[in-house]
Order: C-alpha cells, then structure tokens, then sequence
C-alpha cells in the first residue's frame, strides 16, 4: 500500500510539472507532445520544453521540438518551434497569447493562442481551440487582470514581509500555496483572519498562488 501511495504522489507531482498539447495537425501529425518545466525566467514564470528533448517525428518539420514561455518584450506567452536542434536560437513562433497569467502559461480558455500564419501559411487551422486542439497539465485557466484588482481595492501588505503578510479589499480568498521562484510548490498556508503567517519562512523571493472567488491569482513577495 505504502508503495502504490508513492506511485500515486509521484504521479500527481510529475503531472503538476508536465503540459501535454496536440495541435497544428497538419504540420506536427496526430500525436502528442509532453513538455517539461525546465526553468524561470526572470518574471518569475516557467519555461516548458518538450521532452525528449531532441524532439520526436513530426511529418510537417522532421523533428518536432517545441517551448512555452513568456517573452517580456512584447507581453505574451508563446509557443515556439526549434529548428531541430535543441538549442532555440531563432525558433519559429507558431502562437502566442496575451494573457499574463503567472506562473504558468494559459489553457485554451484564458486568452487565444492566436497562430502565426506568416510562418504556418494558415494550415493549422487558425486560432487554438478545444475543437483542434488540445492543452492540458500545468496551465492556467484564470487570471485576475488590473482593473479587476483596482476594483476589488486588493492588497496584499507588508511587502518585504518579516512575520505577517495581510490580505485586504473584497476579493475573497479560499487557499493560499507558497511556490518557489523556481515554480516548485512548497506548501498550504493557514489562512487565518485575512493573514498568513511567514516568520519562519527563510529569506527570498517566493510566489503566492491565491484560490479565490474571482479566479486564480499569483503575487509575488519578498521575505525579509
């Protein structure tokens, strides 16, 4: 039983670090590709390769190799094809999607991964969607925007924080999960009368996923 119990965990928590997409039919075939968190960028958002990372058949381009991340100059995520050598240096832009969802990039509801026809010609399919395509694992389906917070009046104060970090404004909070910068979760705060207590937390920079009634939102704070 204990055995199963840790296939079981192991599972789950390889699964939380893994998207699985299919999409672009036509170029990539009908199969599958796994990505695996490789890294953060500065942002504090992940970067997905597929693995293995020399790629696997794909009729369209030889060997697929592929990355989601998020490209601070223009403020979208994207996709990216490699040229077939597993370095994506110049790699093809295939879609890309405004959402700022952090730390992970968006499913196929938040935001469009809207194609790039000027490097597929269209053939796709156009924009990525739950009829030609799929996107699953560790992506985000809800982002709070700006105006969405300034309207909730939402804070989250004293940041650097020492012991206490106090939620306030009308966005109601169900969960709170410390993640690392490095986008390795970490644990479940309490969350006890509009605070969570982080006095024994080590000095750095963390992330705070917030489960709340208008979707999932991440912040990130400073420990001091």
């Amino acid at each position: 039983m204990k055995k199963l119990l840790f296939f079981v965990l192991l599972s789950s928590m390889m699964n939380a670090q893994t998207i699985t997409f299919k999409g672009c039919i036509p170029l990539f075939d009908d199969q599958n590709f796994v990505f695996s968190k490789t890294g953060t960028d500065a942002t504090g958002r992940n970067i997905y390769i597929t693995t293995p990372v020399d790629g696997q058949d794909c009729s369209g381009l030889g060997t697929c190799e592929f990355m989601f991340q998020w490209n601070s100059s223009t403020s979208k995520w994207e996709f990216l094809a490699d040229r077939g050598d597993g370095d994506f240096i110049n790699p093809n832009l295939i879609y890309s999607n405004t959402s700022s969802s952090a730390p992970n990039p968006p499913d196929l509801s938040l935001g469009t991964w809207v194609e790039n026809t000027s490097v597929t010609s269209g053939v796709c399919g156009g924009d990525l969607t739950s009829s030609n395509a799929t996107l699953t694992g560790a992506v985000q389906s809800s982002v709070l925007s700006t105006s969405d917070l300034d309207r909730l009046d939402f804070k989250a104060y004293p940041n650097p924080v020492k012991d206490y970090l106090v939620f306030s404004g009308k966005l109601k909070i169900k969960s709170v999960e410390l993640i690392s910068y490095s986008g390795q979760k970490l644990s479940e705060l309490a969350l006890i009368n509009g605070k969570v207590n982080l006095s024994n937390l080590k000095k750095g920079f963390y992330i705070l996923k917030l489960d709340t009634d208008k979707g999932e939102k991440t912040i990130k704070i400073i420990k001091d």
